[in-house]
């Protein structure tokens, strides 16, 4: 079966007209119920893992059981996205997501001071989400037309970002009733992103390639493809490197307990910061996409991010940490913005899934390998020069990445980016 075929609602640029596609909205459901729930879980465990070992090294290892499985399964599950019902992969892995929460209730009921039965709910957890990524994001372009793409992926982005502002509200809040709430609230909400991708009715469409194409050349063909389409490859590689330096997210209870003495509450808070400054802008762009110059507005953002995490390492008022962070989040999801609307639109549709699951392994590494290297920076340098030495780090990737990827800084208009042949 295939895709819907276009039609005049799919084609109407405004956001009005999104919200009229049924499927768009059950999209945007469930990946807002999907993010609310890790986001409020991940507030969670990174307090109860904190405060059961006192160590900035368990919060990396927390990041890091869940990398694992993403670097061993992402490739292979971008290949199983382009050959098998992308609906029945995200059901299948939220309801993964679901048991893992139920594995992190039983933990806590059971007083376990192991945390390595903690990082091993957390692994099962990176399983689900390797399957989960390539899947789900692969879906947008399937649901609306190429004229409506960047305004979908903004808002898309926007209610990703609704649930990274109101997700660790949540789950500081609720953590003061226990971690067992939460968890429970997590697996429900799980379930309901299950129940949301089911009743999606375009039907994406499955490869068909035969057996003479071997396993290994399938899952692989992502990065080929990637390696020799150098505006794919800047946008990807230069997220990786950027946040796998500049991200501090693992260090926050660390400045909310020791430095800045906010709580569990003020942790919510401060793990909610970037998604302020990020909806704000997700909105502008709703509003008035990006349309010219895009190469350099995508390299200043970067900058702007490496300055903001310096200043957010720097700071020792509360307020200030908070606008520093709403500015890492602003900055960042320009960025994300140009990134998911380019490689779509760069990428033969169907590829999208192999080549989305490359961006996820990268943005994987960026996030949760991201989250080890702070903590071992932070163990061997300090909390405060570890997050000072990646603001640095992500300015000189951005001087870099500008010498190594001309194309990319020289992108204008997003609608010139063509795709290459697959061969």
């Amino acid at each position: 079966m295939t895709s819907t075929p276009p039609t005049d609602r799919m084609t109407e640029d405004t956001t009005a007209g999104l919200f009229r596609l049924r499927d768009f909205r059950l999209y945007i459901s469930g990946r807002f119920l999907g993010t609310l729930a890790m986001l409020i879980q991940s507030v969670a465990v990174g307090w109860q893992v904190y405060d059961i070992t006192e160590s900035p090294m368990a919060l990396g290892y927390v990041g890091l059981a869940q990398f694992l499985p993403i670097v061993l399964l992402t490739l292979p599950a971008g290949d199983i996205a382009d050959r098998i019902d992308r609906r029945i992969i995200v059901a299948v892995s939220a309801v993964m997501e679901a048991a893992a929460a139920g594995w992190l209730i039983l933990l806590t009921l059971t007083h376990s001071g192991d945390v390595t039965y903690f990082y091993a709910a957390l692994a099962l957890f990176g399983c689900a989400r390797a399957f989960m990524a390539p899947a789900s994001r692969s879906f947008v372009p399937l649901l609306v037309s190429a004229v409506q793409l960047p305004r979908a992926v903004a808002v898309s982005s926007s209610s990703f970002q609704i649930a990274v502002i109101t997700g660790p509200a949540i789950g500081g809040g609720l953590y003061l009733f226990g971690p067992v709430l939460v968890y429970a609230l997590c697996a429900a909400l799980f379930l309901c992103v299950a129940a949301a991708f089911l009743a999606i009715r375009t039907r994406p469409p499955v490869g068909t390639t035969g057996s003479t194409v071997g396993a290994l050349k399938r899952v692989t063909a992502g990065i080929a493809y990637m390696r020799r389409t150098p505006i794919v490859l800047g946008a990807i590689s230069l997220d990786l490197f950027a946040v796998l330096l500049g991200g501090a997210v693992a260090l926050l209870p660390i400045f909310a307990r020791d430095i800045l003495h906010v709580g569990p509450e003020g942790l919510g808070l401060m793990r909610s910061a970037p998604a302020i400054g990020a909806i704000i802008v997700n909105l502008l762009i709703i509003w008035r996409p990006i349309r010219k110059r895009t190469g350099h507005i995508m390299f200043a953002c970067v900058t702007i991010f490496g300055v903001a995490t310096i200043a957010f390492g720097l700071s020792e008022d509360f307020l200030l940490t908070l606008g520093a962070l709403a500015i890492m989040g602003a900055s960042d999801m320009v960025s994300v913005n140009i990134r998911s609307t380019l490689i779509p639109l760069a990428t033969p549709q169907p590829m999208l899934g192999r080549v989305t699951a490359v961006e996820m392994l990268f943005i994987g590494a960026s996030n949760e390998l991201g989250e080890f290297e702070s903590g071992l920076t932070a163990a061997w340098f300090g909390t405060v020069p570890a997050v000072v030495i990646g603001g640095l780090g992500t300015l000189g990737v951005v001087g870099i990445w500008m010498w190594l990827f001309p194309d990319l800084r020289k992108v204008d208009k997003l609608s010139d980016v063509k795709p290459q042949e697959p061969g």
